[in-house]
């Protein structure tokens, strides 16, 4: 395997939950293209999941957005179901905390992949945090991002979000 997926955040809270939006669910079918692509070639898929206590809203993240979400053992927590059904037996699930992942981070460093693409929501938070953590444990690796495969609830910030991945020098695909 030289190539990875991270499918990230693509869980029901930020597609229709508590911090849904309309053009989230429009991503879904080139998110499982990909994943099916993926697997075809025998490459690495592996999810993130944005994971939650009760108590979010004490959190430093949930005084700066107090809404909750993606709450352990809720609907809006889990995976979106058309998504979820194309999951291997074999693909890791990495539940986080916050924005990006640490664990995902020590888990690639442990790989040799030349490529590492990302996918899924949201492009301006979870999406670049992740990308920024896949690019800091394998600086050599080629870390892309598809456009049709990520968006945001604020365009603006999806469009800079883009602009800054690719300033680190990350490829993003179909712009």
């Amino acid at each position: 395997m030289n190539r990875c997926l991270i499918v990230v955040d693509y869980q029901n809270d930020f597609i229709d939950g508590s911090l849904g939006f309309k053009s989230a669910i429009e991503i879904k079918d080139k998110i499982i293209e990909k994943i099916e692509e993926y697997h075809r070639n025998n490459d690495e898929v592996i999810f993130t999941m944005d994971t939650h206590e009760p108590d979010y809203l004490q959190s430093e993240e949930g005084k700066n957005l107090p809404i909750a979400h993606c709450i352990k053992g809720t609907i809006g927590h889990e995976i979106q179901s058309d998504v979820f059904s194309k999951k291997n037996p074999e693909d890791l699930i990495f539940e986080k905390h916050t924005f990006p992942s640490l664990e995902l981070g020590r888990y690639l460093k442990t790989k040799n992949y030349k490529e590492i693409e990302l996918c899924g929501l949201v492009s301006n938070i979870c999406v670049l945090s992740n990308a920024v953590i896949a690019k800091s444990a394998l600086p050599d690796a080629h870390i892309l991002v598809d456009a049709l495969a990520t968006d945001s609830f604020d365009k603006v910030l999806h469009e800079k979000s883009l602009d800054l991945m690719q300033g680190l020098h990350i490829e993003i695909l179909n712009r």
